[in-house]
């Protein structure tokens, strides 16, 4: 609804109060009339009639009427496959930095809540609000308009892209808050940008590669809680009932993305990801190639996250020690929990119980998913 209002008023806080409009305009028609049999299309033709009537008010409908109306659907000359693969890239927009870029897609068109967007960047939710509130402002300073972009202009937007439906699919994969590990609906709207990003730009490997990460991940999501809703680690998942279609597909999509040229952080992680999940057990996962994907990984990638995630592979290839010297050397995941929890799990190995008690206890409190928290209670035992 908003990526069809906005091609309309070409003002994006303007289609957000349009689009509260119309869900108002339902509650009332609905509750008398009852629910239309397509509701969603119901909402798009009101609120785009109440663009329209905004644009009258203004006193600019006469002008702006043909425009309006006579444009395509889906113009020949941007062949998008979806309104909302449409919006993502037009607010990918390169007057703006790239974090604003990302955090304002993520919160205006995927529709993730500003805490969870704040989640995904570790930073404050105050922090996150400020920095969308001043995107959305240097947009209409600016003047930049909600154009939609032309075909030479999206490789430069794609990077942006391909961060939006990352940052989508893992706030669904591991829920920041609530009872539920797992946000079902995050993760298959991020599946539905991925699959429409592969057919707007087809040769576009780290896309692929995005596709392949998020396939492994599918393919062993019903194995990452018992029947009781309690978190498994790896060793523990039963790996029989990974799915072996979407382990096969993903690693076709990566073989041909390695042969195309130099990977980029996708299709590393993608790789990573596909040998874990290609492994018969735990202990026979290949650690040392692992590890070389991560080194990999790391310069194109320098990120303290994946640091962090490369020191649970040296742990397996060298041991907890130097692994935990490589984590006490980070800077910047204070906030992280998942550093605390980590460190925890190396002092636990080394026989340090009350340091790694301590380091429990830290995880658990800047955790708020509730599978995640009983977990960490569980281990800091």
């Amino acid at each position: 609804m908003l990526a069809a209002t906005v091609r309309v008023t070409r003002d994006l806080d303007a289609a957000e109060e349009i689009v509260q409009d119309a869900y108002v305009r339902a509650l009332v028609d609905w509750s008398r009339g009852g629910v239309p049999a397509n509701p969603g299309a119901w909402l798009t033709t009101v609120a785009r009639r109440l663009a329209l009537n905004r644009i009258a008010r203004a006193k600019t409908l006469a002008t702006k009427l043909p425009l309006l109306l006579d444009e395509p659907e889906d113009p020949v000359e941007h062949p998008f496959p979806d309104d909302r693969l449409r919006l993502v890239f037009t607010c990918c927009h390169p007057a703006l930095s790239r974090e604003a870029q990302v955090a304002l897609t993520l919160r205006l068109v995927c529709g993730v809540a500003t805490p969870d967007v704040a989640h995904a960047f570790l930073v404050s939710e105050a922090t996150m609000a400020a920095r969308i509130t001043r995107a959305k402002k240097k947009i209409a300073a600016a003047r930049i308009p909600y154009a939609i972009p032309a075909e030479e202009e999206l490789p430069a937007r794609l990077d942006a892209a391909l961060s939006v439906v990352y940052l989508l699919y893992t706030t669904g994969h591991t829920a920041p808050a609530g009872e539920d590990l797992v946000r079902d609906e995050l993760t298959a709207r991020a599946l539905d940008l991925t699959l429409m990003l592969r057919t707007l730009l087809p040769d576009a490997r780290e896309a692929a590669g995005l596709h392949a990460l998020l396939l492994v991940h599918e393919a062993r999501r019903s194995t990452r809680t018992d029947a009781e809703g309690r978190l498994l680690r790896l060793a523990e998942q039963d790996r029989t009932r990974w799915d072996p279609a979407l382990i096969e597909q993903a690693d076709a999509l990566i073989i041909d993305a390695l042969q195309a040229g130099p990977p980029g952080r996708y299709v590393l992680q993608a790789a990573i990801a596909a040998l874990h999940a290609q492994a018969p057990t735990y202990e026979d996962t290949d650690w040392p190639q692992i590890l070389v994907l991560y080194d990999a990984l790391l310069r194109v990638w320098p990120s303290a996250v994946v640091a962090l995630n490369r020191a649970v592979v040296v742990a397996e290839v060298h041991g907890p020690e130097p692994a935990l010297a490589a984590v006490d050397a980070l800077e910047g995941l204070d906030g992280y929990r998942y550093l605390h929890s980590t460190r925890a799990d190396f002092l636990h190995r080394l026989g340090r119980h009350d340091e790694a008690a301590a380091a429990y206890e830290a995880a658990l409190a800047l955790t708020e998913n509730e599978a995640e928290r009983s977990f960490l209670k569980t281990q800091g035992l």
